[in-house]
C-alpha cells in the first residue's frame, strides 16, 4: 500500500512539476514573439534607398542596424565618397540608440549639454529609426554621400518601400 501511495505521490508532483515548467516557459514564449528585423527587409530598403539614389545621380553608403544596433546590412554604391562608410554607419548607430532620427537628436543636443559628445552619436542628418506600425522600434537606417536633406530623402524612400512589411 505505501508502495502505491508513493507511486501516487510522484505522478502527483511529476504533474505539478511539468505545469511549473510550462509557466516558467510562457515568458520565454512571449520575447520571442518581439518583432526584429529580418535581413530580407533590410535589403528591401537598401535596394530602394539605391534605386532612387541612381534615379538622382547619387552616390550613396547605406548602413543598417538591427534592434540591437548590431549592422543587420551595409552597401557601398560604385563611386561613394569614403569617409561616408563611418558616416553612414554613425547614423544608424545614432538612431538605433534611441527611436529618433538624427535630425531630432541634432535638436536634443541644443537643449542637452554633451549630448553630442555621447560616443557612437553624430548629429549629421540622415540617420532613421525603423519602427513597426505599433510602435517597435526594430532598427534603424543611416545614408550618407550625399547633402543631409538627400541623404535622409535617400533613408525615408528605404522605409516607404518597407511600411507595408512593418
Amino acid at each position: 500500500m505505501n508502495n502505491e501511495r508513493f507511486k501516487a505521490a510522484s505522478r502527483g508532483l511529476l504533474a505539478a512539476f511539468a505545469c511549473a515548467g510550462a509557466l516558467m516557459a510562457a515568458p520565454a514564449l512571449a520575447q520571442s514573439a518581439r518583432p526584429t528585423l529580418d535581413l530580407a527587409t533590410a535589403r528591401l530598403m537598401a535596394d530602394a534607398c539605391e534605386r532612387h539614389a541612381k534615379e538622382k545621380g547619387w552616390r550613396m553608403i547605406i548602413a543598417i542596424n538591427d534592434e540591437a544596433g548590431n549592422p543587420k546590412h551595409f552597401s557601398r554604391m560604385d563611386g561613394s565618397i569614403l569617409i561616408s562608410i563611418r558616416v553612414a554607419q554613425l547614423k544608424a548607430d545614432t538612431s538605433a540608440g534611441a527611436p529618433f532620427s538624427t535630425r531630432q537628436f541634432r535638436e536634443l543636443s541644443k537643449t542637452v549639454i554633451g549630448a553630442e559628445l555621447i560616443p557612437h552619436t553624430t548629429t549629421i542628418i540622415g540617420g532613421l529609426p525603423i519602427v513597426t506600425s505599433k510602435g517597435a522600434h526594430i532598427g534603424s537606417i543611416g545614408v550618407s554621400g550625399g547633402s543631409e536633406e538627400e541623404d535622409e530623402v535617400c533613408a525615408q524612400k528605404a522605409l516607404d518601400a518597407v511600411k507595408h512589411l512593418m
